[in-house]
This record gives C-alpha cells, sequence and structure tokens, in this order.
C-alpha cells in the first residue's frame, strides 16, 4: 500500500501545475474504508513532507506516509462530530469554522516523533486508538479525543472569542483557569495551592498552553470522557465527571454549555453520519 501511494504521489508532484498552492483538482488516492471522507494527494505548502490529506469543512488533516489510513480517517470523523455534532450535514458555528479556516487550522498525524516538524498541532498515529470508543471507554485511551479538540479550541474559539475564550490573561477562559489553579501563575507553581483542581505541571507548558490544556479537561469531562480515568488524570485533573464540573468549576461549566457558543454535547467517537 505504500509503495503504491509513494508512485501515485511521485507521479502527482511531476504532472502538477500547482506547486506550493492548494490542490484545486486533487488526485484521489485511497477512498479509505469511511463513507464520508476521501484522501486525496496535495501539494500544500509547509507540508509537503505529509503525502496526503483529508479535507474536513476545510480544515485539512494531513498524515506521513506511513500512518495508516483508518487512524487517518478516524481523525477526520472525529473533526466532523465536533464541528458537527447533531451529524446534520451542516457546521453548528459558523463563526467557530470562520475562525478556523481563516487561521489555516490544520493537523498533522505522524508515525515517529523525529517526523513532529510541522506548523500545525500533530496527532500520532500509535497514540489513535479507535477501539476505546468500543470498549466501554477502558483501555487505551484516545488521544485523538485531545488533539484534535486542541485544533478546534486554539485555533477556533480563541479566535473566534477573544474576549470569552482567548488563552491570554484576562479572558473569561482563563480567569476561571485562575481559579481552578487556585491563582493567577504565569509560572507552574511549586506546589499548587491545596485549594486547585487543575494542577497540570509541565514545565514547556506556558500560560496559553495551560488554558488549551484546561479547556480540554473541562469539555471532555462534561462530555463523560474522563469517568473511567481518575486515576490517570488525577495529577492534572480532578473534575473528571460532568457533575464534578458543574458543582465545583461553576464558570467554566456555565461558559462551556452556554448555547450561543454551540459547543458539543455529545462524545465523539469516530462515526460521523454513519
Amino acid at each position: 500500500m505504500n509503495k503504491l501511494i509513494s508512485l501515485l504521489v511521485g507521479i502527482f508532484a511531476m504532472f502538477s501545475a500547482c506547486n506550493n498552492d492548494k490542490d484545486t483538482n486533487p488526485i484521489v488516492i485511497s477512498p479509505g474504508n469511511d463513507p464520508n471522507f476521501t484522501i486525496i494527494a496535495h501539494t500544500d505548502a509547509g507540508f509537503t513532507s505529509t503525502n496526503r490529506k483529508v479535507d474536513v469543512f476545510g480544515i485539512p488533516i494531513y498524515a506521513y506516509s506511513d500512518v495508516e489510513d483508518s487512524k487517518l480517517l478516524h481523525a477526520a470523523n472525529l473533526m466532523a462530530q465536533y464541528l458537527d455534532n447533531n451529524e446534520d450535514g451542516t457546521v453548528d458555528n459558523m463563526t467557530l469554522l470562520t475562525a478556523l479556516t481563516t487561521n489555516n487550522a490544520a493537523l498533522f498525524m505522524w508515525k515517529s516523533e523525529s517526523q513532529i516538524n510541522l506548523n500545525a498541532q500533530d496527532l500520532g498515529a500509535d497514540e489513535s486508538n479507535p477501539s476505546w470508543h468500543t470498549n466501554g471507554h477502558t483501555g487505551l485511551f484516545d488521544a485523538a479525543i485531545e488533539e484534535v479538540w486542541h485544533v478546534i479550541t486554539h485555533t477556533g474559539y480563541a479566535n473566534a472569542y477573544p474576549t470569552i475564550f482567548g488563552e491570554n490573561e484576562g479572558s473569561s477562559l482563563t480567569n476561571a483557569m485562575d481559579i481552578a489553579r487556585g491563582g493567577n501563575f504565569m509560572k507552574i507553581p511549586n506546589p499548587y495551592p491545596a485549594s486547585a483542581w487543575y494542577t497540570y505541571d509541565d514545565q514547556t507548558c506556558e500560560y496559553d498552553c495551560m488554558a488549551t490544556e484546561y479547556i480540554y479537561w473541562t469539555m471532555t469531562s462534561i462530555l463523560g470522557a474522563q469517568e473511567n480515568r481518575l486515576n490517570e488524570i488525577a495529577q492534572e485533573w480532578d473534575l473528571n465527571t460532568k457533575t464534578l464540573v458543574e458543582n465545583t468549576d461553576t464558570t467554566i461549566y456555565s461558559l462551556l454549555t452556554d448555547t450561543q457558543y454551540m459547543f458539543p454535547t455529545v462524545l465523539p467517537d469516530g462515526t460521523y453520519k454513519q
């Protein structure tokens, strides 16, 4: 399969006149095994080290040649379900979609860490575990749930509603985060205050990164993704259920359930419009 893909990509690159612009007439290189999306070759500037992509409502998801088609399609399905949560074929929040496309939102999937070298959110193929959704949300977690969501919040919500969901100090999101962390900290405190329920401790994660992680923990807990994971995540996040978020982190719960922002209400499972 990889040899066939490489051959077709080579032919495509030889005869393409698109150069560094996004393809207007892409070559289909694999339909994959999903009826909703098509895997195509591309010559998109900045992503030529990947050999194919799937387009989801105008948002590209790229993959290196050694990433499985099934993993690429799974990420595409998750993206579609986050954006069209009622699965009626139309994105729920067009303001959000405009922010995503205007700010060149993208995701790329890699197989080896040496491939983490592109200017977009990354997702490791081996970190993506579609079977988690059919195993009662037990076993190895599906990290695609997290990384796809990071694209939507970091490039989408933060730009669509900067005073509300901006990742800078003083937005509604980060004000709530400061409460959850037990204070306004530009650097990770050691230790966190005893009152904190959000205690992310990655020293490479700066304030805006902290906000990205915070809205991930809160949203996925509300959607039920963290219910069986408290032992795994307690060093970072305590409120692993919707009830705990609603009763403890009241500010963020109000924001993420405010219907004007049209956040998802159903956890994606990778089966968009099946």
